[in-house]
């Protein structure tokens, strides 16, 4: 219904919009999602490592300090969260605390419209829009490609329509348009 109302207003995409101040995933710290796999590790304790999967709650349990929050932190995060419930528990300055990220499961876009396979696209990598239009089958024979709109959910809550010109992507000829795609990213084959 979002995506809907979204779009209900959105006219001919233009190169009004500011592409490069969209943010690029690849340039900051992972932030853990649900399904993602973590390793966690203490130096001189090895009784403490484990492996765990994010929970749908967001939560991972680990060895003598319970269930900690791991979704919307990055790794660094995590292990500092961890360490510091650990001092309660382990005295010894040695035991430090290391935590990596083993599988990614959280990362998924939602392609829509007409396009071969519209669906929940999930990879280990950041995709491209190009790469997940692929991924979903490309522009059916009914698809208008010189139309595409991209809906991001901003960290403050707002949501915004990102018009973008798939035919020229496809050309070659905008290639700031072919934005890295962000964690729950909508996209929309009119």
């Amino acid at each position: 219904m979002l995506l809907v109302s979204m779009l209900a207003g959105c006219g001919p995409a233009t190169s009004s919009y500011s592409y490069a101040n969209e943010p690029d995933p690849r340039k900051i710290e992972y932030q853990i999602g649900p399904s993602d796999q973590v390793g966690v590790s203490v130096w001189g304790v090895p009784e403490l490592n484990t492996t765990a999967r994010v929970r749908p709650d967001g939560a991972v349990t680990v060895p003598l300090v319970g269930d900690v929050r791991a979704a919307g932190r990055t790794p660094t995060e995590l292990r500092d969260a961890i360490q510091t419930r650990l001092k309660a528990f382990v005295k010894d300055e040695s035991a430090v605390v290391s935590v990596v990220l083993l599988a990614v499961g959280s990362y998924r876009v939602l392609v829509l419209g007409r396009v071969g396979s519209p669906g929940i696209i999930q990879s280990e990598h950041f995709l491209t829009v190009n790469e997940a239009v692929t991924m979903a089958g490309g522009p059916t024979p009914f698809a208008k490609p010189k139309r595409l709109v991209l809906v991001r959910r901003r960290p403050d809550g707002t949501v915004v329509s990102i018009p973008i010109r798939y035919d020229l992507i496809m050309a070659g000829a905008n290639t700031a348009q072919n934005l890295v795609l962000q964690r729950d990213d909508q996209l929309y084959m009119p």
